[in-house]
C-alpha cells in the first residue's frame, strides 16, 4: 500500500487541496512538507500526536520534514479552537520552550543533512517592516473572507483583539516564505487551521503565479467531541517531568471504549493489517486493546524499558500487586505532621493530589478515595509518620494512584 492510502486508511486526511497532485508529491517521496508548532510551554503534549506520528511516516516514506517552531507567531497567539488570548511570553521564554521541543520531536523525526530540518519563523517574521508587509502581503487578503474563516467565527463574541486577527497573515507569509527559501511545496496540520492554510496557498498562487498545496489532518478527539491530550484540566505532555511514564501510560489505558481503536488505527505504527483483525476482537477483550495503545504510544515517547515497567505497574496494582516503585511519587514534608500523623485531606491537598481540601474531603465523602487499599471514609482519618516512612498508596477515583513518602 502507498504512504498516501495508508494515510486515508488510518483516518487521517481530512481535507486537501488537489488530491492528485498532493497523493503524487507524497507517494514519491517528493513532498517537502512543514508542520507549524507554536511553543506557548516548554514541553509538547499528548496532542502533539497526529503531527509527530504524521511527520514520522511521511520521513520514512522519503519525504522532508520541516518543523517549523512558531517563535514569530507565538508572540501573537493563534485564536484557533480559543475563546480568551493566549498569554504574552518574552522572546526568552519562546527559545527556551523549542529547545525542548527539538528535544521530544527527535524521538520521531531524524534531523540533519538531507534529513529533516528545524526552523524558527522569528528568523524571518520578527524582521518584517510592517508597511512593507501591508503592501506585499495584506493585499492578498479580503477582510470579508477572513472573517468568515472558522478560526474568527467563535472569537467574534468574545472579542477579537487586532493582534490576533493578523495571525492567519503571519501562518500564511510562513508558507511564502519558505516556498522561496526551502522549496516547501506543502503544508500540513489540524483541520481546525484550514482557513489559515488556504491563505498560505493562496498567496503563494497570487504572488508567484506558483502551485503549492496543503492537506489537513483529522484532528482526534475524544467521544465528547474534545480535543486528545487532556485529562482532569491538565495536559498529557511528552515531558516526564512533567507527565510520568507511568502516568502517559495510565491516560492511554483509561482512554473511552468507544476511541481504543481510533486511536491505534491513528497514532500507532502498528501494521494495518493487524489492526483490522484487532477489530475483530471480542468485546471482552477491550482491556487488552487499551493496553497495546498504551504500551505502543508510551515506548514511542518514553522508549521500551519505561513502557515495560509502567505496563507492570499498573498490572500490580490492579491485580493487588506491590511493585510500586514506578509509580508517581509525592513527597510528605515533617514539617506537615500533627502529633506524629497526617490527615488525608491534608495529605491530598499539600502534595498537590487534589487541587484544594474541598476537593479532597468531596471525594473522601463520595468514598473516592482509598490509603494503601483500604476506603477513607471519615474527614478526620489520619495517616502515621511511620506508615510514610515506607511509602502509602493513595488512590484518587479510579485512575489516579501516588506513592506518598515522608522526606
Amino acid at each position: 500500500m502507498k504512504i498516501y492510502d495508508e494515510l486515508k486508511a488510518r483516518g487521517l486526511i481530512a481535507q486537501v487541496t488537489d488530491e492528485e497532485k498532493i497523493s503524487e508529491l507524497v507517494n514519491e517521496g517528493k513532498a517537502r512538507f512543514y508542520i507549524g508548532f507554536d511553543c506557548t510551554a516548554d514541553s509538547l503534549t499528548a496532542g502533539h500526536f497526529m503531527a509527530l506520528t504524521l511527520m514520522k511516516r511521511l520521513q520514512m516514506a522519503g519525504n522532508q520534514p520541516i518543523a517549523l517552531i512558531g517563535g514569530g507567531t507565538t508572540m501573537i497567539g493563534d485564536p484557533s479552537g480559543r475563546t480568551d488570548m493566549r498569554k504574552m511570553l518574552t522572546r526568552e521564554d519562546i527559545e527556551h520552550n523549542a529547545a525542548c521541543f527539538k528535544r521530544q520531536m527527535e524521538r520521531f523525526i531524524e534531523f540533519g543533512e538531507g534529513k529533516a530540518l528545524m526552523l524558527n519563523n522569528a528568523d524571518w517574521l520578527l524582521s518584517l517592516n510592517y508597511v512593507e508587509l501591508l503592501r506585499e502581503v495584506g493585499a492578498c487578503f479580503s477582510v470579508n473572507n477572513m472573517l468568515r474563516a472558522e478560526c474568527y467565527k467563535q472569537r467574534m463574541e468574545r472579542g477579537l483583539s487586532f493582534l490576533e486577527f493578523n495571525y492567519m497573515i503571519m501562518q500564511s507569509y510562513d508558507f511564502y516564505y519558505l516556498y522561496q527559501h526551502y522549496g516547501c511545496n506543502l503544508e500540513f496540520g489540524g483541520d481546525d487551521q484550514w482557513s489559515n492554510m488556504l491563505g498560505g496557498t493562496e498567496l503563494i498562487r497570487r504572488k508567484l503565479g506558483k502551485d503549492a498545496h496543503a492537506m489537513t489532518i483529522t484532528l482526534l478527539t475524544d467521544s465528547n467531541g474534545k480535543k486528545m491530550g487532556k485529562t482532569a484540566g491538565n495536559a498529557v505532555w511528552l515531558d516526564p517531568n512533567k507527565t510520568t511514564p507511568f502516568e502517559f501510560y495510565q491516560y492511554w489505558r483509561n482512554i473511552d471504549d468507544s476511541d481504543v481503536m481510533k486511536c491505534i488505527r491513528m497514532l500507532t505504527f502498528i501494521p494495518l493489517e493487524t489492526i483490522e483483525e484487532m477489530e475483530k476482537w471480542d468485546a471482552s477483550r477491550i482491556n487488552e486493546k487499551k493496553e497495546v495503545l498504551a504500551h505502543h504510544l508510551t515506548e514511542l515517547v518514553h522508549g521500551k524499558a519505561k513502557a515495560d515497567n509502567a505496563a507492570a505497574t499498573a498490572r500490580a496494582l490492579f491485580a493487588g500487586g506491590a511493585d510500586d516503585e514506578n509509580m508517581p511519587r509525592v513527597e510528605v514534608k515533617a514539617e506537615w505532621l500533627t502529633d506524629g500523623a497526617i490527615s488525608v485531606v491534608d495529605l491530598m491537598s499539600l502534595t498537590g493530589i487534589t487541587a484544594s481540601k474541598s476537593e479532597a474531603r468531596r471525594l473522601i465523602e463520595g468514598g473516592g478515595v482509598t490509603v494503601d487499599g483500604q476506603k477513607v471514609t471519615a474527614l478526620s482519618q489520619t495517616v502515621s509518620a511511620e506508615a510514610l516512612r515506607g511509602g502509602v498508596i493513595v488512590k484518587k477515583g479510579k485512575k489516579v494512584f501516588r506513592r506518598a513518602v515522608l522526606i
